[in-house]
């Protein structure tokens, strides 16, 4: 099954995967620097940027900032800052979405963010004009959320972080009976990150053989080469976190991409897809490429007009031009019509 994004963009399994550079709070509620995150994303070669559309009424409860239990390691030492502080200076609003979009369309790169309320989904859809709604993981089980979102029409982008197979085919199963069925289903593990044991790739596989909808995978591991491997089984997007530096603080420039990072996993990416091809077995190479590599009939000595052939009279060596080592029934036993030198090909015109 194929789902077009943002009107252009049609993704299937083991398609050129799309690359969504996630920058998410990475910009650390600085502008310039989320511009900056959006150019650097286009050189590299991501087709799509995306942030995170919460506030701190929208993310988490009362209880959650009493106890900092979200705030990252290296702000805990810092007595200015609290959980509740943090969200509020690294949130992006509406305004400022749309002046990044604006830098993206420019550019010629997708933008689109994650919605955690209603509101911000009406926003996304009809204000930023959103190629496509990404849910994350942590709402796969907000089942009256996935409705609302479904119903919108647009194309759906849904992580399976922190969920079992029942919960995956329930918001699958919701998103369908609310009408929409432009769904792409990402493999994740919502652990920053992940041990390489935990990542299970092949579940990947497991989701394409269970839904017709594309799979893609959604990474939390350092480095490149798992989201690479993933497009190997078959993953049609990438989604990986994106940071200009990985020491600054915050939630996720740990485990991001930088920028050679990126752009290592956007045009590898593309050469894997292209390198898997078909599964039909045919010959790549043309009849000149063939006849360098392959051997002829050859003579190991002269041979005389009218003179019988024995298995001992012939070899077998480069250019296979002549009668391949296949065709020897037709020359043993046979008779020279020609005088062979030694070290002769033989062609079926010869006997």
């Amino acid at each position: 099954m194929k789902i077009k994004l943002s009107g252009k963009k049609e993704i299937f399994n083991f398609c050129k995967p799309y690359i969504i550079a996630e920058i998410g709070s990475n910009h650390n509620g600085d502008i310039e620097l989320a511009k900056k995150l959006i150019r650097q994303a286009k050189e590299a070669g991501a087709d799509c940027v995306k942030f995170q559309s919460w506030s701190k009424e929208t993310i988490f409860s009362e209880k959650v900032y009493k106890s900092n239990y979200f705030l990252a390691d290296d702000y805990r030492s810092r007595e200015d800052h609290s959980l509740e502080s943090i969200v509020e200076a690294y949130s992006v609003s509406e305004a400022e979405l749309l002046e990044l979009k604006s830098l993206a369309d420019e550019i010629g790169i997708d933008c689109t963010s994650t919605p955690f309320s209603k509101k911000e989904v009406d926003f996304l859809v009809n204000e930023l004009k959103t190629p496509f709604i990404k849910i994350a993981s942590m709402d796969l089980n907000n089942y009256p959320f996935l409705d609302y979102v479904a119903k919108k029409n647009f194309p759906i982008v849904i992580s399976t972080g922190l969920s079992s197979l029942d919960e995956i085919e329930k918001a699958i199963q919701t998103i369908e009976d609310a009408g929409n069925k432009q769904i792409c289903i990402l493999h994740c593990i919502s652990i920053y990150p992940p041990d390489d044991n935990q990542v299970n790739l092949r579940n990947i596989q497991t989701l394409q053989t269970l839904y017709l909808y594309p799979i893609g995978f959604s990474d939390h591991t350092i480095g490149t080469s798992i989201p690479l491997a993933s497009v190997a089984l078959g993953a049609c997007l990438i989604e990986k976190h994106f940071t200009l530096d990985k020491t600054m603080e915050g939630w996720d420039h740990k485990v991001s991409a930088d920028f050679n990072e990126l752009t290592e996993i956007c045009s590898q990416s593309k050469r894997i897809a292209d390198a898997l091809g078909t599964t039909r077995i045919t010959a790549q190479e043309n009849k000149e490429k063939k006849d360098a590599f392959r051997r002829s009939i050859v003579t190991t000595r002269a041979i005389m007009k009218g003179e019988k052939i024995s298995l001992n009279d012939i070899d077998f060596k480069r250019p296979g031009e002549g009668l391949s080592p296949g065709e020897i029934k037709y020359v043993v036993g046979r008779s020279a019509k020609r005088n062979l030198d030694k070290d002769s090909i033989i062609y079926l015109e010869d006997i």
